[in-house]
């Protein structure tokens, strides 16, 4: 008797390789903007007078009005993508937490990483993001009361390492998965990523404690 072992392996769309590429363009956009937006926000360490005139030039040229509505709205697309792989039952996370143990594998557990962090990071930074864009103009005074109030300062004191974790570790992620980088250069740009995430959370930091000095 003759038993058949030919496994069949369902075909990958066409619609789910665009929504890929969708979700990569959308990351990217969130990663760039992410790093601008912490650049930005640290000039409060040069003064109030260096984050008021940034923040001037974007409130001018009205990239705050229409660029706010807009990063929201990659924000929610980019989740709802990201969240085709995302293992919601507890059935698969338990499965997904004994393979990750299993695997041992460090991109493995960063990939958990990233899905844990991620449903953090929608809660609070869709109430950030409200909080800011709907008290316009930006200012350094209204920045830093908000962290002087003390529970902004615990808020964002959690939201900051999530976001830099997220964002570090997806920018490495989207390296691997479409082939930029290969598999010898791995542990050295992982390193780099460390650092690189580090850098930014740290700058971060400083920033808050600036804020916290600041005269209202």
């Amino acid at each position: 008797m003759r038993i058949d072992s030919t496994v069949y392996v369902p075909a990958v769309s066409r619609q789910a390789a665009y929504l890929d590429w969708l979700q990569m363009f959308s990351g990217i956009c969130l990663i760039i903007f992410m790093y601008l937006h912490a650049l930005f926000v640290a000039s409060i360490i040069f003064g109030t007078g260096a984050f008021n005139t940034l923040a001037d030039f974007f409130e001018d040229y009205y990239l705050v009005q229409t660029g706010g509505p807009v990063i929201v709205l990659i924000f929610l697309v980019h989740f709802i993508l990201a969240a085709r792989k995302i293992p919601f039952s507890s059935g698969q996370q338990k499965t997904l937490w004994v393979q990750s143990r299993q695997l041992a594998h460090r991109d493995t557990w960063l990939w958990v990483v990233q899905v844990a962090s991620a449903m953090i990071i929608l809660l609070m930074g869709s109430i950030h993001m409200w909080v800011v864009l709907t008290d316009l103009p930006i200012t350094a005074d209204k920045s830093a009361a908000r962290i002087q109030s003390g529970f902004w300062l615990t808020f964002f004191l959690i939201l900051l390492p999530l976001v830099e974790l997220h964002v570090g570790i997806g920018w490495y992620r989207l390296g691997v998965k479409w082939g930029l980088i290969k598999s010898k250069a791995r542990n050295k740009v992982k390193r780099f990523e460390y650092y690189f995430t580090g850098f930014f959370i740290l700058l971060g930091l400083v920033t808050l404690i600036r804020f916290l000095f600041v005269k209202i």
